[in-house]
């Protein structure tokens, strides 16, 4: 059985869909290693958007279409980032919060450019984990703003998808620590 590294992984789209809509960015970060990240701007797969999506982006659309990377270029970087820098040898575990949205863009565009997702068809929800480890009853009580003040970030959440994914990643680490076992 391989060893697992969790990658914190976030993303910005103009939508609430892949496939209508496009990944605008990516970001990824090895939890417990702060130093080893990715982050990649991608241009847009279709021509729908909708802009109070895309205002949180803090993107620019047209730029991103006239001078982003194309989408599959990306992901076969990525991909190669994660077998040569982020996990050689190692099973990735994609981990978010509110892990659904993330993932479902990371997957689809895995599947629909390179036919292969490395990180398989489950990622951790950090939300998830939190209902667990704080007993929490309600999806709505696990908010970043509700965790316990010991577990939240240092770091701001600026809707940079690699700020947030370092963000998330020590949320991880301190539940990881303080309630791992």
């Amino acid at each position: 059985m391989l060893e697992e590294v969790f990658i914190s992984i976030d993303i910005e789209a103009d939508g609430p869909i892949p496939g209508d809509y496009s990944m605008l960015s990516i970001g990824a970060v090895v939890v417990g290693r702060p130093d080893v990240t990715y982050y990649r701007e991608l241009k847009p797969i279709s021509d729908k958007f909708v802009a109070a999506s895309l205002a949180i982006t803090k993107l620019d659309r047209d730029k991103l279409a006239r001078d982003a990377p194309l989408p599959g270029d990306v992901m076969a970087e990525f991909d190669r980032w994660l077998r040569t820098e982020a996990a050689p040898g190692k099973r990735p575990v994609f981990v978010a919060f509110n892990a659904t949205f993330d993932w479902m863009f990371v997957h689809w565009y895995f599947i629909h450019f390179l036919g292969k997702d490395p990180f398989g068809i489950a990622g951790l929800d950090m939300k998830a984990l939190a209902m667990g480890v704080f007993q929490k009853h309600r999806w709505g009580d696990t908010t970043k703003n509700k965790l316990p003040a010991e577990v939240r970030s240092s770091l701001p959440h600026t809707h940079n998808a690699l700020d947030d994914a370092k963000e998330q990643a020590e949320i991880f680490v301190k539940i990881l620590a303080k309630y791992g076992g």
